[in-house]
């Protein structure tokens, strides 16, 4: 994928819901030209995830740094070949080592299929996604939402997402995930789109992986 790629349904998206959403109407007008922008391809987008669990952002992206001169050349056979000892000592833990080598190995032998993503639905793309260590549906959402641009996508394991529904339309009040997904299925056929906007109404920086 091209650096900084705008999807193309985006504007229509939005006219849509303004036109449905009461919130919406309010929300999308506040971030003017703002829009999601995708970049880098899956592999690295994926090994990027997985480093950057659990840890924060500033130290995810030192160790990012760290790993990634490692492997200047980051593919599947490159991580592969790496020895653990010297993923360690860039300061991944043990466990992420292994969940960075079984993407690899999913990616070497041809277990994702990513050249037929375009053509396959969202969630025979998150079982792929799920069988790879380490990768959960919460990732997986992550992906087709910023990675393959899709534009339906409702992550509801996202506590951004439960926190900003519980904002926007409850008062402040907090959320189950069956009025989240109640919520969410107005925004059909949209849904990444208005995610996207609940989370800038909660952090006015745009989201990036």
């Amino acid at each position: 994928m091209a650096a900084d790629v705008i999807p193309s349904y985006w504007d229509e998206a939005c006219k849509h819901l303004v036109k449905r959403d009461r919130v919406m109407k309010k929300l999308i007008p506040q971030f003017g030209e703002a829009r999601l922008q995708g970049h880098g391809d899956a592999f690295t987008t994926l090994a990027r995830s997985i480093i950057g669990q659990q840890i924060s952002i500033k130290a995810a992206q030192s160790v990012w740094n760290r790993w990634i001169a490692l492997v200047p050349k980051l593919q599947p056979a490159a991580v592969l070949a790496l020895d653990v000892e010297s993923q360690r000592a860039a300061g991944l833990s043990a466990r992420k080592v292994e969940y960075l080598r079984d993407l690899a190995d999913h990616f070497n032998a041809g277990s994702v299929h990513v050249r037929q993503w375009a053509q396959m639905d969202d969630e025979a793309i998150i079982e792929e996604l799920v069988a790879i260590r380490g990768i959960g549906r919460w990732t997986a959402e992550m992906f087709l939402i910023f990675h393959l641009m899709r534009p339906n996508v409702l992550p509801l394991d996202d506590v951004g997402l439960l926190t900003g529904i519980g904002l926007n339309y409850f008062s402040g009040e907090p959320v189950s995930r069956a009025e989240a997904r109640e919520v969410g299925d107005a925004w059909a056929p949209y849904r990444s789109v208005a995610v996207w906007y609940i989370w800038r109404s909660l952090d006015p920086l745009p989201v990036d992986t």
